[in-house]
């Protein structure tokens, strides 16, 4: 493994300890850097190159046996899964919460977010897709990411149209939406989802990406990035 390094997002004199292994094309790599960012968290960032097989170096199995990014390491703490990650960063850093202080809200957040780790990116994973068009071909293939991620988005609009302000949950971006703002991004690009069915989702995800914590935490903003 070649790791590239880049400290991002400094906001204090002190050298980070944070270091988060990345892949710039990962969704659930760019949640934790919007929720870093988010949270005004310096970190170091360490290149992961899955084209090139690095998840699987014994130096990288020893963070990750899974093999998979992103890997968060705090100090002598090694925190895989994004999700697992935020709630890491969440009960370390209290500082810019990504959590609401109210029990409900906070509630929706933990619930959408889940949706998002839990019951729409893994369906669509390159790997997943790859053994559903090997096993039924292109067609079940294409079928197969659609319902999904629809069956998914679907559920986060009903879940969201009631408490939605500015952002999920109201005027300050949490973590229902470092979840779902990377989400949106790419399945819009690469699956031609028409997010018009989903108008509270379309809405948030226009103003996470005026958010200057969500540009540089951007795919083609990593030092990793391929043009």
């Amino acid at each position: 493994m070649e790791p590239q390094d880049k400290v991002q997002v400094q906001s204090s004199s002190s050298a980070p300890k944070l270091l988060l292994y990345s892949y710039w094309q990962s969704s659930c790599s760019w949640r934790v850097r919007f929720a870093l960012n988010l949270k005004g968290l310096s970190y170091e960032y360490r290149a992961v190159n899955l084209d090139k097989g690095d998840q699987f170096t014994p130096e990288f199995e020893k963070l990750n046996p899974l093999h998979y990014v992103p890997v968060l390491v705090d100090g002598d703490v090694v925190v895989s899964d994004s999700y697992a990650i935020i709630l890491h960063l969440e009960q370390n850093y209290p500082q810019n919460p990504l959590l609401p202080s109210d029990p409900q809200l906070r509630a929706i957040n933990l619930q959408a977010a889940s949706i998002v780790s839990s019951s729409i990116q893994p369906l669509h994973m390159m790997a997943v897709m790859k053994y559903v068009e090997e096993k039924f071909g292109p067609e079940e293939r294409a079928a197969w990411v659609q319902i999904h991620i629809e069956k998914g988005f679907l559920a986060l609009e009903k879940l969201l149209k009631d408490c939605a302000g500015t952002f999920s949950t109201g005027d300050t971006a949490y973590m229902a939406d470092v979840f779902l703002a990377p989400q949106i991004a790419i399945t819009a690009k690469r699956f031609n989802i028409d997010m018009s069915e989903f108008p509270t989702l379309d809405a948030i995800y226009k103003s996470c990406i005026a958010l200057p914590e969500f540009e540089v935490s951007l795919p083609e903003k990593q030092p990793d990035a391929v043009p």
